[in-house]
């Protein structure tokens, strides 16, 4: 193979993206097996295998446990609204988004504590740099499926000390960054965000289920109390193929 020549994996993955585009199999229908499809491309079986996980992460196939690979309905691209109100409704506002548009929403979560601030966020919450902070890491999900990424964080001079150190344990553990600080008499106020188009990096294809390289909107947003203290930052990821963001604003008489 020349050096301007594609992966063999590609030129299956290629075709197969053709053949399925051109109607050989319709949505649900059930692929041949990878034996006999690598039989017919004439390549190996991890050949035949890279080639098709590629199509499961552009949407065009999904894998069943046990059963094989599938034809997927073509993916709608919802549009996640974000609005003054998303933060006055009680509880977490991702799950109360995702009700608005009749999905179930869930999250994984993972914190670490006493994480030194980088330069960016700790300019961002007004801190030091190197100031010990809280660092959570969330996979958003709707109906199970990927939605989101978000990395947060809490200056532990705020929060160290409080029942709500860690934003996902104790006892308003999911609520949400306003009730949370509501509860240690910090008043969140405001909040500042700033979207920015950008390019998936490979850790964040791999847990959205996108390709390397694929457009994402990543959102920066900052909660201030009353007197403008940063209480959280976070830097939120929405692939572009699946949500389109919208904001809605409210218009005072």
């Amino acid at each position: 193979m020349g050096h301007d020549e594609p992966p063999q994996h590609q030129v299956v993955a290629n075709d197969l993206r053709r053949r399925i585009t051109n109607g050989e199999w319709e949505v649900g229908a059930k692929l041949p097996s990878r034996a006999r499809l690598a039989t017919e491309y004439r390549v190996g079986a991890n050949v035949l295998q890279k080639a098709q996980e590629r199509l499961i992460i552009e949407g065009l196939l999904e894998g069943r446990a046990g059963s094989g690979t599938y034809v997927a309905a073509p993916r709608e691209r919802r549009r996640m609204v974000r609005a003054r109100h998303r933060e006055q409704r009680g509880g977490s506002p991702f799950r109360g988004d995702m009700a608005e548009i009749g999905r179930s929403g869930t999250w994984e979560a993972h914190s670490e504590a006493r994480t030194p601030a980088p330069d960016g966020i700790a300019l961002r919450l007004g801190i030091d740099t190197g100031e010990l902070c809280v660092r959570t890491e969330y996979e958003f999900l709707a109906d199970n499926q990927p939605a989101q990424l978000s990395v947060s964080w809490e200056p532990m001079s705020i929060t160290g000390e409080t029942p709500i150190v860690l934003p996902e344990m104790g006892p308003l553990a999911g609520l949400g960054v306003v009730e949370r600080m509501r509860s240690i008499g910090m008043e969140v106020t405001t909040c500042v965000e700033v979207p920015r188009p950008s390019r998936a990096s490979q850790a964040q294809a791999n847990l959205l289920g996108i390709g390397l390289g694929d457009p994402v909107l990543v959102i920066e947003r900052t909660y201030y109390t009353g007197e403008g203290r940063a209480v959280e930052t976070a830097d939120i990821t929405v692939p572009d193929a699946r949500w389109e963001v919208a904001y809605e604003f409210g218009i005072d008489a």
